[in-house]
């Protein structure tokens, strides 16, 4: 699941473009709709030709509403760009643009809008030199330029498949089993009371959980979840959910708030980061100066403290701790904004790389400054994790090759890694996993959190769509499945076994389908296999034939009955109620344990049946290796 963030000058047409995209108003606010411009954040969401359902995050574009822009695009995985073909790139361009170079969002579309308005086709060539200028050097610079007019409707379809283009793109969500969801919203709905809205960061949240909100501490229970409107029991990373919270009030909580699982995520008044201050400050940056910073939702004032120089000069970048003055809830690998108060002004952003630092800094120290690059450059269990995400299911001998990494370094990232969760032992039974060198000698397969996220979902995402084309058939063919995820035989079994052990999927000898899944007939097919049924019942041990019950519920329907267990096919032709089937296989075991042995003949008399049936059902206990052939007779096994 994914995010789009917009961006744009004001009244460049971005909430118009948003409802002509999806058919819904991001503008929600009474005073919006009067002065017909965006004043806080709007939600819509777009389903794009693959299927996949797109959160659009709308933000305000006048200058006067920054902090509520900011607020929205902390979560995104791509931009949208909006500039008015008849304006062209003013002020707030400029400054949206800084801000998704800051806080590197590299993938994204520009909407160049209203072009119905201008009929000089040069100067719409102008326009577009403007903008890829503006976009240089930017994290954006690669961005496609796709001209459009809501109003007309011009641009619109290349538009949505430009957005498709750029989020296949964009890496997937990892998932690290430390859900956060940044609150952008709170409010009360009657009836159900406090809900609070936001994009999840990483993790998953679940119907029941017991949550805590920081910096504040305070706890509650989730009483329900939706997603785009839809009612969901579970959330998963890179969606916009809304959170329905049992035991607190709306009056409690604050915009900026984390919603997470209860225990790990700590506030912090001093984190060290990397700090890129923007060529277009007007003043160098002084150290103790103070600044607003923004991190997700959340907003505050903080000092920055210079660690390596006297003064941060424009367009150049250093090592800060930032001392803020109430409390935020960061982790490492964070990207922020920072604004000068007055006049206010975007000036810089960086990356967190130590949000809980054992103490203030000395500043201008050497091995100071050597462990934040180190931070930077990113830990051994950084490296590890990072390989395992891009890599899938692999032996952990070849896990540890890839990060390049001394054999020590690996072992011990290895080890912290599976101690808490980060990887995990797909194949692996018992309460604990092995540890870094029991996995590496057994060559066990090891996978990230975050891939066996992703696969998972590949995993249902195949199933549902198999369920969708044959509705009749109990599961799909392993073969097709394995073929369809890629993967070796070895995986794709240890996949199978721990997806079903999680109870995802339910598994045969030659299928496998979602836990979920039922076989539904529709009225009529229902009544078709009744009136079968009732045949079976009532010559049971000289039924239909194959061909006979074929003809009369149709090829999938008798598959169907099949697969559920309810008939049973001893020989191409032959078939049994389960019923009767267990009957004849009781009888057959108790004559045999009764006179040592039993024959064909006997069988037929047994149940007044013809030869065709009895000698079916002797070749089938043969096979089962209940019964087994000598000379004329069968005996048990």
């Amino acid at each position: 699941m994914r995010v789009v963030g917009t961006a744009g000058h004001v009244d460049h047409g971005k909430s118009t473009l948003v409802l002509a995209l999806t058919g819904m108003d991001p503008d929600r606010l009474k005073e919006e709709k009067e002065r017909q411009m965006t004043i806080d954040l709007g939600f819509a969401w777009l389903t794009l030709p693959t299927g996949e359902r797109v959160g659009i995050v709308d933000v305000p574009g006048h200058k006067d509403f920054i902090k509520n822009m900011l607020a929205g695009v902390g979560g995104i995985d791509a931009a949208l760009l909006v500039v008015a073909a008849d304006e062209g790139v003013m002020p707030q361009t400029r400054e949206h643009l800084a801000i998704l170079d800051l806080l590197e969002v590299r993938h994204g579309v520009v909407a160049l809008t209203k072009v119905d308005l201008v009929q000089d086709e040069e100067w719409l060539d102008l326009v577009e030199a403007d903008v890829r200028e503006a976009l240089e050097g930017t994290s954006l610079a690669s961005a496609p330029l796709v001209r459009v007019s809501a109003r007309t409707g011009e641009g619109l379809e290349a538009l949505v498949q430009a957005l498709t283009e750029a989020l296949a793109q964009a890496a997937p969500r990892r998932d690290v089993a430390r859900p956060r969801l940044p609150v952008d919203r709170a409010f009360t709905i009657a009836g159900f009371g406090t809900v609070v809205t936001g994009t999840l960061l990483d993790g998953q949240l679940q119907v029941g959980q017991e949550v805590e909100l920081q910096p504040s501490g305070l706890r509650a229970r989730i009483r329900g979840l939706q997603s785009y409107k839809e009612k969901v029991e579970v959330a998963r990373a890179g969606s916009r959910v809304a959170v329905n919270l049992g035991g607190i009030s709306k009056d409690q909580i604050a915009r900026g708030e984390v919603l997470t699982t209860p225990g790990w995520l700590r506030p912090t008044r001093l984190a060290d980061a990397w700090l890129r201050y923007l060529p277009s400050a007007q003043d160098p940056l002084k150290h103790g100066q103070e600044v607003e910073v923004f991190c997700g939702a959340a907003e505050g004032m903080a000092r920055v403290r210079l660690l390596d120089r006297e003064a941060l000069q424009p367009g150049q970048a250093g090592w800060v701790q930032l001392r803020l003055l109430t409390p935020m809830a960061l982790v490492r690998g964070d990207r922020f904004i920072i604004r000068r108060p007055s006049p206010s002004e975007t000036i810089g952003g960086g990356l967190v790389v130590q949000p809980h630092p054992p103490r203030m800094h000395r500043r201008f120290q050497a091995e100071v400054l050597a462990s934040l690059e180190v931070l930077l450059r990113g830990s051994p269990e950084d490296l590890l994790l990072q390989a395992a995400d891009q890599a899938g299911p692999l032996p952990a001998r070849d896990l540890l090759e890839r990060t390049g990494l001394g054999e020590e370094d690996a072992l011990q990232a290895m080890e912290a890694l599976l101690a808490d969760g980060r990887l995990l032992v797909l194949d692996g039974g018992g309460s604990s996993p092995p540890s870094a060198r029991e996995a590496v000698a057994s060559g066990r397969t090891l996978v990230s959190r975050s891939a066996w996220t992703a696969l998972l979902e590949r995993l249902r995402e195949a199933l549902a769509q198999y369920h969708r084309q044959n509705p009749l058939r109990q599961g799909m063919p392993r073969e097709e499945l394995k073929s369809r995820l890629g993967l070796p035989s070895r995986t794709f079994q240890e996949v199978l076994n721990r997806a079903a052990e999680a109870g995802e999927v339910h598994l045969s000898e030659a299928a496998v389908w979602l836990a979920a899944h039922e076989v539904r007939f529709t009225p009529a097919q229902q009544e078709a296999v009744e009136r079968l049924l009732a045949e079976f019942q009532a010559q049971p041990y000289t039924p239909p034939s194959w061909a006979q019950a074929a003809a009369a519920v149709g090829e999938d329907v008798l598959g169907a009955l099949v697969a559920q267990g309810r008939l049973v096919r001893v020989s191409d032709e032959v078939l049994f109620l389960r019923e009767t089937y267990d009957e004849m296989v009781a009888r057959v075991v108790a004559f045999i344990q009764e006179h040592g042995s039993i024959t064909v003949a006997q069988v037929r008399d047994l149940f007044n049946a013809s030869r065709k049936y009895a000698l079916a059902l002797m070749e089938h206990l043969d096979e089962r290796r209940i019964t087994r052939r000598v000379g004329d007779e069968r005996v048990l096994r």
